[in-house]
Formats: structure tokens, sequence, C-alpha cells
């Protein structure tokens, strides 16, 4: 039985990035080299050093909503709401903290031009379905009045609400970044480019679940979150030209690999699709469609860290994330990241 305390590691507190580097690609990157079991220290911006021509980097284009707002009970009581996920054009999934301020039946208030009523509690996540009520339209809303959604280990307030974006962000939907993809600038993709580098974009709207903790000590008893995907058809096409030429598939963070591996066959090949992944990718696993992996250093125990781990084992994992420690490298959402290869 694989246990969820296998994926333990300690992590002193103030190794937790609070804020993001500036310019983005001065972060740290620890670069792993699977075929010859050998560690490097360099910079994101080192990345075009260990790109070749025809390279296709994969990337997650969702947007992050400014999903944290405040809305008040009737008798004033405030409470938190996140939006996490959308049904339809008024309907919502979202977090309500505290919960027992938002029984069905419920009507809040957030502003003069938008308030909701709670229509169910979603038992098995205790979250809330509710309706929201307003005129004009629903984004421009929630674009000024709404807060980014930062993760709860951070706990610094963030100074410009697009650090918590990637600079090809295009389709709104999160609730929380792709973070992998933060460390890119503009400059660093036109480099790539240059090089003969290619990129492919897909989407995967990321939900709090990414954050839940994994709450059973035999991980095959964990239910995994669902989060909406798609591969267009251009997309599917590059992803598919590059495995028939035997070109390396590289995702940019965990989403880009569900994505992937959610729409690939056994062979790697995609075709274009829309839907909710449910996938759990956890060691042994063999990989269909990614070749090699971008990614920021995970939490102790989380679904994210197996993922990792499946590119080489758990045992080689812990002892990169050790290393990582005792380099004093950043962890988490706005820390620094590795490269698998």
């Amino acid at each position: 039985m694989m246990k969820t305390s296998d994926f333990d590691y300690i992590l002193p507190e103030e190794l937790i990035a609070q804020t993001p580097v500036s310019p983005r690609d001065s972060s740290r990157m620890l670069v792993f080299d699977r075929e010859n079991d050998k560690i490097e220290h360099k910079h994101f911006y080192d990345l075009v050093d260990f790109l070749q021509e025809g390279d296709l980097l994969v990337r997650n284009n969702t947007k992050v909503l400014p999903a944290r707002m405040f809305a008040f009970t009737p008798n004033g009581g405030k409470v938190e709401v996140l939006l996490l996920k959308r049904f339809d054009l008024t309907d919502w999934e979202v977090l309500v903290k505290p919960g027992k301020k938002a029984k069905p039946g419920a009507k809040l208030v957030i502003s003069e031009e938008l308030s909701l009523e709670v229509l169910e509690t979603i038992e098995e996540s205790g979250s809330r379905k509710v309706r929201f009520i307003f005129n004009g339209v629903f984004e421009d809303i929630i674009s000024r009045i709404g807060e980014m959604p930062l993760p709860p280990y951070i706990t610094e307030k963030l100074k410009d609400q697009g650090r918590y974006q990637t600079v090809y962000a295009k389709v709104d939907g999160s609730a929380a970044a792709p973070t992998a993809g933060l460390h890119f600038t503009n400059e660093l993709i036109d480099r790539l480019k240059q090089k003969g580098v290619e990129f492919a974009d897909v989407l995967l709207h990321v939900g709090l679940g990414t954050f839940r903790p994994v709450k059973t000590e035999d991980i095959l008893s964990h239910h995994m979150h669902s989060e909406y995907y798609e591969v267009d058809e251009i997309a599917a096409e590059k992803i598919n030209r590059a495995k028939r030429e035997g070109r390396r598939v590289i995702a940019v963070g965990t989403t880009s690999v569900r994505t992937l591996e959610s729409a690939a066959d056994e062979n790697g090949f995609i075709k274009p699709v829309k839907g909710n992944t449910e996938i759990f990718i956890y060691p042994p696993y063999k990989f269909k469609c990614v070749d090699a992996l971008i990614t920021n250093f995970h939490l102790p125990k989380s679904t994210l860290l197996m993922l990792v781990s499946s590119l080489s084992t758990r045992e080689k994992m812990l002892e990169i994330y050790n290393t990582a420690v005792k380099e004093r490298y950043r962890f988490f959402s706005f820390g620094d990241c590795m490269f698998i290869k």
C-alpha cells in the first residue's frame, strides 16, 4: 500500500515564498537529468540552454478570476465568498466562510450591483451552489470588486495582482494560478521561439481541490477533485506532430500534465476534447504523452508531489526535495522551480 505519509518531508516555514521575485525569470531552477541522475542549480532564464530546437512546450492558458469577495448577511454578518466552478450564466459552486451563515435560502449582499442566494449545500465538499443576482456583465463586476484568491500559506498582501497571472493567461476560470508558468517573461518566450522551441496552449481551470490535503493514509482511498479541461484542434495537431517526429513534449506545470495525460490515448496521441478530469497520477505511472516537466516545489503529502514523483521514484523525488531545502530554494506558488528532463 502506498501511504500518504510516504510523501512527507520537512520544510522550514521561512522557505515558503510569500512574494514573487522580479523579474519573473530570475527565480532559481533545479535541473534534474533523469538519464544521468544529475542535479544542477540554475536560474529560470537558463532554460534556453536546456531546450533544443523542436521541443514542444505545452502550457495552460487559464486565467485566474479575482474570485475572493466579501458578502453581508441581512443582520450585518460578514462572510467570505470564493468562486470555485461555474455551472451557467448565474449559478456557481462557491466556498463560503463561515458556512453556518450560508444555509440554503440565505440571501447575501456583496455590493450594490451584486448579491446571491444560496441554493443548496454540496455535501461531499461542504461548498455551496449559489445563484448570483446582478445587472450588467458578471465578469466586469467581479473584476472591479473581487480579489485574487491567494493560497492559504501566503499571508502577505500581493501588491501587483498581475503577478498571480501568467503572461500568456487568456481564458477566465481558475481559482488558483498554474504556478509553473509564472516564471515566464515575454522576452524569454521570444528567445525560446528564436531557438526553434514550439508552444502549444491547452486549458485546465485550476480548482481549489489542488490545495485540498489528502486526508486518507491509503492514497488509493483519496477522492481526486474534478477540473474542467480543453484541448483544441490546433494544440492537438502540434502535440501529435511532435509525437510522430519523436520530439520532446514538455509540460509547463502539473495542470498541463493532467490535461495531456487525460486527453492522450495509449500511444500518447491526442484528439481535441472538452470535459472534466479526475485523473490521479502517482508512482508507478507510465506517462503516455509527457516527456519532461517544468514545475514548482509542492506541499508535503500532496497529490502534486505524488504526480512529480511519478516522473522518477518517490525516494528520488524526496531526495531532490531535501536537496532543495538544504540549498534554500523557495517553495510553493511564488517559489522557485525545477526542470525534470
